[in-house]
C-alpha cells in the first residue's frame, strides 16, 4: 500500500499535534508511545505515523501503538534517526511497505506494525514488567528519602491574588480520559465554583470546556500562548536549584509570573500549593498516580507524588476515571418512571378539581348532542 502526504516533524509528540492537519503524516521520535500521545495523533486524523524509535520497546505493555493501528492509521516503526534529519517540515513524503521516500529518493526503512504484531509485543512486555516494576519501586524509595523533608515541610509558596481559603480546588492535568472526566463533573463546577488550576496543558483543557483557569502552574512547555494570555495567575515550576526554563517563555510574552522551586511534577506542586493556601477540598482530574502513568511520562519513579498524596490525602478526591463510574445517559425505564411520577399528581388534581368536573360534564353533553343520545 502506497501512502503520500505532507510531513510534520517533531521529536516531541505533544508539540507536533498542535501543528498537524487531517491526512498529514506525523514524523516522531517517541520510544514507547503512550496512550495520551496516541489519542492526540488519532484525534488529529493523521494518515500515517513514522516513528524513528521503537513504538513498544518491551519495558511495559504500553497501549499507544495499538490505539493508533486500531484507528486505521499506518504506523511505521523503528525508521531510524535519519527520518528526523532528512525529512523537512512540510515536505511531501511517500511510504511504500515501510520504505520512506522524499522526492523519489529512499531515505529510510521501517517496519509497518500490524495489530497482531503489537498484541504479541504487548504480551511479551507483560513478562518483563515485573523487573521494570521492581526498578521503579527501588527508585521511588531512594528518591523519597531525599525529597521527604522538602515536601513534608512544605514548599515556599508564593503570594497569590487567588483566594483558596475555605474553597474547593479543581486541578486539571492532561492525563488519560481528562476530557471525559471534566465533562462529567460540570454540575460540580457550576455548583461549588472551585478555584480552577490548570497544570500546563490542563489550562487549555479548561478553556476548551468554557472555563477560565484562575491559576496556571507548570514548566510552561505544553500550554498554549492563548492560555497563558487568558488572564490567569502564572506560577512557573522551577527545579530545586532554581532553574526555571519556562520563565523565559512567559517573559517573552510580556506576562508576569511567580516562581516556585520544588522537586517532582507540576501537579504535585499544584496540590501542595492549594493545601498550604488552606483549600477545603482538592479535586484532581487527569493526574498521574500509578506506575503506568509514570512510565508513560518517561519517569523512573514517583517519589514526590507518593509523598504529596500522603500529605494532602485527607482532602484529596481523585476524579480520574470517574466517567467510567458514572454515565450521564438516561435509561428508558428511568425516564418512564419520572414521567409517571410527574403525571400522578396531575391526575389527582384532575379528579378532585371542581373545574375538571364541569369540563367533564360539558364534554359528555357535547357527545350526547353530537350523536343525538
Amino acid at each position: 500500500m502506497i501512502i503520500k502526504g505532507t510531513a510534520r516533524v517533531d521529536k516531541r509528540t505533544k508539540n507536533l499535534v498542535k501543528r498537524l492537519q487531517p491526512n498529514e503524516i506525523a514524523v516522531i521520535d517517541h520510544q514507547d508511545i503512550d496512550e495520551i500521545a496516541a489519542e492526540s495523533l488519532v484525534s488529529a486524523k493523521v494518515k500515517a505515523v513514522v516513528n524513528a524509535s521503537e513504538s513498544i520497546s518491551g519495558r511495559y505493555p504500553n497501549p499507544g501503538p495499538l490505539k493508533i493501528i486500531e484507528a486505521g492509521i499506518i504506523l511505521v516503526d523503528c525508521a531510524g534517526q535519519q527520518v528526523m534529519e532528512k525529512i523537512k517540515e512540510g515536505q511531501e513524503i511517500t511510504i511504500d511497505s515501510g520504505n520512506i521516500y522524499v522526492e523519489g529518493e529512499l531515505i529510510a526503512s521501517g517496519r509497518v506494525l500490524t495489530i497482531e504484531e503489537v498484541k504479541k509485543l504487548m504480551k511479551e512486555s507483560e513478562e518483563n514488567f515485573n523487573k521494570e516494576l521492581e526498578r521503579f519501586i527501588d527508585n521511588t524509595l531512594e528518591y523519597a528519602k531525599k525529597e521527604m523533608k522538602f515536601i513534608l515541610n512544605g514548599i515556599d509558596a508564593p503570594e497569590l491574588k487567588t483566594n483558596f481559603k475555605g474553597r474547593h480546588t479543581l486541578i486539571v492535568v492532561r492525563g488519560h480520559d481528562y476530557k471525559k472526566d471534566l465533562k462529567i463533573i460540570r454540575s460540580y463546577i457550576k455548583e461549588m465554583r472551585p478555584v480552577l488550576v490548570g497544570v500546563d496543558g490542563g489550562a487549555d483543557a479548561l478553556l476548551e470546556e468554557g472555563y477560565k483557569p484562575d491559576i496556571i502552574i507548570g514548566d510552561m512547555d505544553s500550554v498554549s500562548d492563548r492560555a497563558l494570555k487568558c488572564g490567569a495567575e502564572l506560577v512557573v515550576h522551577a527545579y530545586p536549584d532554581g532553574r526555571a526554563p519556562g520563565l523565559e517563555r512567559v517573559r517573552k510574552l510580556g506576562i508576569d509570573a511567580v516562581v516556585v522551586r520544588a522537586p517532582g511534577t507540576s501537579e504535585d506542586v499544584a496540590m501542595l500549593l492549594a493545601y498550604q493556601k488552606g483549600t477545603q477540598l482538592i479535586v484532581a482530574v487527569g493526574t498521574h498516580s500509578n506506575v503506568f502513568d509514570f512510565l508513560e511520562k518517561g519517569r523512573k519513579g514517583m517519589a514526590s507524588t507518593f509523598l504529596v498524596r500522603v500529605k494532602v490525602g485527607s482532602i484529596l478526591v481523585d476524579a480520574k476515571g470517574v466517567n467510567k463510574l458514572y454515565r450521564s445517559s438516561i435509561k428508558f425505564r428511568y425516564l418512564a418512571g419520572i414521567i409517571a411520577a410527574a403525571l400522578i399528581p396531575l391526575l389527582v388534581i384532575f379528579i378532585v378539581s371542581p373545574v375538571t368536573h364541569q369540563l367533564a360534564r360539558l364534554i359528555v353533553l357535547q357527545i350526547k348532542l353530537l350523536f343525538n343520545i
